[in-house]
């Protein structure tokens, strides 16, 4: 039986019973047995992380590490595609433009992978999202890189072929400085044997017999022979759809099909073929068309030396 407890009154100087309220004694009850039950919750919580095995602390550690490493892979993602990008740019417009190729369009360089979902494999993981995007930067890099590789192939090929190129266009004088002076240009002029207005297609240059004459650039003798016209000749096939005459030699020193370099010895000045006196006829032609000489000796001449050059070659008479 239950002890009965009493207070005292002091308005009424008597002792009274304590009565207990039902409902606020239940509610006390409910409240102290959600607060055991929440306590023992977060007991439990706190228990088991003392408790995780060692293993389970490595793998928590190692998913940590992990996640931090994607995040510092994306960052060097980003500062790839910035170099990548600036190289790009430089390849579009310097290198692809210096050798006149084609820049490489926007598109091409950034085209998406088309097809079926290429990332399915990768969903269902804590952090799909985050490894789905990290491998899409890698695979569009990868393929933008492939395209700059490719580009770059291009330009080693162009450049090889814009080297040989150079050293085939036919850029110095025929005849060292200072052996000859130049008796005609590429104008309009009376033949001094035929005596008939004829536009002469190279320049002459007046020098003794047997001055030397070398090739103005690298190429392949193509002719090495004995015409009525041009007395003793060579044609040299530069490629490139140059070409260059050297006419009226006294002895040539090449044979056809010979393999010559820009300043090989070719033959010597003479006075054969239809001729007054001892000099050199030389043509420059491209793809089929005589060019005027005067313009291909920016390998050997200084600006004063060109001009000297030029004004003579519009005042002189031609020899052949």
């Amino acid at each position: 039986m239950a002890k009965v407890k009493y207070y005292y009154d002091e308005d009424t100087l008597s002792y009274r019973k304590i009565t207990v309220d039902k409902s606020n004694y239940y509610r006390r009850i409910l409240f102290s047995f959600l607060g055991i039950i929440l306590i023992a919750f977060f007991g439990f919580i706190g228990f088991s992380q003392i408790i995780m095995s060692p293993s389970e602390r490595a793998q928590k550690r190692e998913f940590k590490n992990l996640k931090l490493h994607y995040v510092l892979l994306g960052k060097r993602m980003d500062e790839n595609a910035l170099i990548l990008s600036q190289l790009q740019e430089r390849d579009n417009n310097i290198y692809r433009s210096y050798f006149e190729a084609n820049p490489i369009s926007e598109e091409q360089r950034k085209a998406g992978f088309g097809g079926v979902n290429r990332y399915k494999n990768l969903e269902g993981f804590d952090n799909s999202k985050l490894i789905k995007k990290l491998t899409k930067e890698v695979d569009i890099l990868s393929k933008q890189m492939v395209v700059q590789s490719k580009s770059l192939d291009e330009i080693v090929a162009l450049a090889k072929e814009k080297k040989d190129m150079l050293a085939s266009i036919p850029a110095i004088l025929p005849i060292e400085k200072g052996d000859f002076y130049v008796a005609s240009g590429y104008k309009m002029r009376m033949h001094p044997i035929l005596k008939i207005n004829k536009f002469h297609k190279g320049m002459d240059f007046t020098s003794a017999t047997g001055t030397p004459i070398y090739a103005s650039g690298n190429g392949r003798v193509s002719r090495a022979q004995r015409s009525s016209t041009f007395g003793k000749v060579v044609y040299i096939e530069h490629g490139y759809g140059y070409k260059t005459i050297y006419a009226h030699m006294s002895k040539i020193k090449v044979k056809r099909r010979q393999e010559v370099k820009r300043g090989d010895l070719i033959g010597f000045v003479g006075n054969t073929g239809l001729s007054v006196s001892p000099h050199l006829h030389y043509e420059v032609h491209k793809n089929g068309r005589p060019l005027n000489p005067i313009n291909f000796y920016y390998g050997n001449l200084t600006l004063d030396e060109f001009a000297a050059l030029k004004k003579t070659s519009e005042e002189s008479q031609s020899l052949d």
